[in-house]
């Protein structure tokens, strides 16, 4: 089986750092910084017409956690619709219900509405109760990737679950594994986990072209400059790439 990475990006300057580091396909979002959350259409298109690589596109209607009203439900569905007619390779989903476990009921739904498309249970996945329950009826459900850290803020400290859940999947799901990703860990991950695909943003700050800066007012978190602009590293890609071609 090919080694697989995967790139998450919010911007075209992301994504063409990451095409060009070497990228197999990009998971496309809005708000990398607060987890993400689904892009704009004009974000979309703009990406598909400058790379050539599979876009998977992450639906999520707002920060915070996965137990949506069907409001926010709705909306995810007729973003499933939008993007399936604008090309996107695949969908990123995920929803919970309040006891923790998958919301069977919404997944069918938002399945149905990507009809042909792979689909990603994102890190939901993370938040659930039972992971191998869960992972059981992902599969049911037809989903064709999960992506996890193993239920911990990072993969290599949740290479444990990681390595029940590549053995577990049986090669019937990919388990793809993110959560603080990059060149420095992928080997030991690869070896204690056997799994195959990763997901990283490879990400750097970059100083804002702002000359005229005003301190005395902040536009978003107060702990976070306005000045300064998170991108993902070429650099960074193509060591993650070297490092799993080696394997």
């Amino acid at each position: 089986m090919k080694n697989i990475l995967e790139c998450c990006v919010d911007s075209v300057e992301s994504a063409l750092a990451a095409e060009a580091g070497g990228a197999d396909r990009i998971e496309l979002c809005s708000g990398l910084v607060i987890g993400g959350i689904t892009p704009t259409k004009a974000l979309f298109q703009k990406v598909k017409e400058a790379t050539n690589l599979p876009i998977r596109v992450l639906l999520r209607p707002r920060f915070g956690d996965f137990c949506y009203t069907q409001y926010e439900h709705e909306i995810l569905k007729e973003e499933v619709k939008m993007f399936r007619r604008l090309g996107a390779d695949g969908i990123v989903i995920g929803s919970l219900a309040p006891d923790g476990s998958l919301n069977i009921h919404q997944m069918k739904e938002l399945m149905e509405e990507a009809a042909d498309m792979k689909v990603t249970l994102h890190r939901a996945f993370d938040m659930c109760k039972d992971p191998l329950q869960t992972m059981e009826e992902a599969k049911k459900l037809g989903v064709t990737t999960i992506l996890t850290s193993g239920q911990k803020n990072c993969a290599i400290d949740g290479m444990e679950l990681l390595a029940q859940l590549v053995k577990k999947s049986k090669g019937g799901i990919e388990i793809l594994v993110g959560g603080g990703v990059d060149s420095a860990v992928i080997e030991r991950i690869y070896c204690e986990t056997k799994a195959t695909s990763y997901h990283m943003s490879g990400k750097i700050s970059v100083p804002s072209q702002m000359e005229y800066r005003n301190s005395k007012v902040s536009m978003g978190l107060s702990s976070m400059s306005e000045y300064e602009i998170w991108r993902t590293s070429e650099n960074r890609i193509r060591e993650a790439k070297v490092c799993l071609e080696r394997l």
